[in-house]
Parts: C-alpha cells; structure tokens; sequence
C-alpha cells in the first residue's frame, strides 16, 4: 500500500485527478475503453472540479470512459436532490463528454435489490472489471458503504446503515438522522479489492484515527479502509491534517519514499 501525503485538500484533489486524467489518456492511446470506479460525498468533489477543469481545456475525453459508482441510497428515486444519481450529474458527468450508456449507478428503488446487486456485479465481470476504483472513507474506516463489521470478501449488495453514518449525512438532510435512509445498495469490499488499482482520499483530522488504523494497525472488518494493506496496487491519497494521528516515523517514512 502507497500512502501520498500531501499538504491540503486542494492538492490532495490536484494529485489524484492527473493520476486518473493520465490512466484514462493511456487507455485511450491504446484504443482500450477504461472502467473507473466513482465515489459520491464531498471528499470527491475536488477531483471531480478538477477533472471537469481538465476536460474544459480540451485535455482530457472521457469518451472511451465507463463507470460504476460505489452506492446509492434504498428508496430514493433518480431524481431526489440527496440520490446518489442526482449528485452524480449534478456535480459531473453533466460536465463531461461521457456517454450516458456507460454510466452505471444503483438502483435505490429497484423492486428487488438483491437482483439489482447481483446485476451489478454481472456488469462489472462483462466490462472486464474495474481499472481503477476511486472511493472516500468515512471517520470510522469504512470504505463505500462497508460499515464496520462488514466481511473484507463481500460483494455488491442492500446495507443497514449505522447510526453514526446517518448521523454523518444528516447534514444533506436538513440535520435529520431520521431523514437519512436506514439502508443502501452498495459495492463490497471484496467489490473494491477486485480493481486493478484503487485510490482511497483521506483529509481532514476527523479522519485521522480512520488512517491510523488503516496504515497502522492490522487488516480487520472493523475498519474496512484496511483492506487496502492486502491489495497489489492500492494507493491512500491524504493531507496533512488526517495524518495527526500516525507516528512520526511513518509520515516521515511516506514522504521519503514519494520525494
């Protein structure tokens, strides 16, 4: 596992964005689509502004482009200003030159969730996986929506939310946690594990005992971020402020390595 450290939020987003900008430009020389996997919350809000920056000055298409986001909220329809759908094309793909076919996102109000995972996961395997997935982590460790306890081999499937999530995203909700949905559709760990690269973005100091465990402590289903440490090319992108609670020796290890 590679851990980035950067100075703030802002090149935390810089960063991440050109790694993804220059991944998705090899595939297109190589006339090979590429499946990038999508997060939603304000953690990825500065990479996608970025990406959309990137796009604007004609540097970037993301014609060849497919996606698959992470999750979506159970009994939100496409067009409810908290779906995971609506923030998606509100916040990016509206700005892109991405085809509308190859987007994939949950279906919140699917009749049979559990068919619509397994149809998930199908589509996934027909794309020929994911190159690279991009995710958040929430201030416990988790990684989409893989609550702590959550099995590190699970797949895409329905999720009781914990309170301290729906707590979490009360503030999209108009400070209500009764609000907030009590369960999602969401990709597994072991979902996230089968990309062939994964970005995980880690900022801000409520996010910092999250890190620590991740980086420091052992693999465990109680911090799903944690998984990372097994996967052959995973890659924690941070600022300064979520690494208050690493030993110095390990910052000072990171920052060595990446120069």
């Amino acid at each position: 596992m590679r851990l980035v450290i950067h100075p703030d939020y802002e090149s935390v987003s810089r960063w991440t964005a050109l790694y993804i900008a220059d991944r998705i430009t090899a595939a297109s020389r190589e006339g090979k689509p590429f499946v990038l996997g999508l997060p939603t919350g304000s953690s990825s809000l500065g990479i996608y502004r970025e990406l959309i920056a990137l796009h604007k000055r004609g540097a970037l298409s993301f014609a060849g482009v497919i996606t698959f986001n992470m999750d979506e909220y159970a009994g939100l329809p496409e067009d409810h200003e908290q779906s995971y759908h609506r923030f998606m094309w509100d916040n990016f793909f509206s700005h892109i030159d991405i085809d509308k076919n190859k987007v994939h996102i949950l279906n919140g109000m699917a009749k049979d969730p559990v068919m619509e995972c397994e149809a998930y996961e199908a589509a996934i395997t027909a794309c020929g996986g994911i190159d690279l997935f991009l995710g958040g982590a929430g201030a416990d460790g988790h990684i989409a929506f893989n609550e702590p306890g959550s099995s590190l081999a699970s797949r895409t499937r329905v999720k009781t939310l914990t309170a301290g999530t729906r707590i979490a995203n009360a503030r999209f909700f108009g400070g209500d946690p009764q609000k907030v949905p009590d369960t999602a559709l969401t990709v597994g760990v072991g979902t996230v594990m089968d990309a062939r690269e994964v970005i995980i973005i880690v900022s801000g100091y409520n996010k910092a005992r999250a890190l620590r465990r991740a980086v420091e402590g052992g693999v465990s289903q109680m911090c799903t971020l944690s998984c990372l440490q097994m996967h052959r090319k995973a890659i924690i992108v941070c600022d300064d402020a979520a690494t208050e609670e690493l030993k110095v020796g390990t910052v000072r290890y990171f920052k060595g390595i990446e120069g």
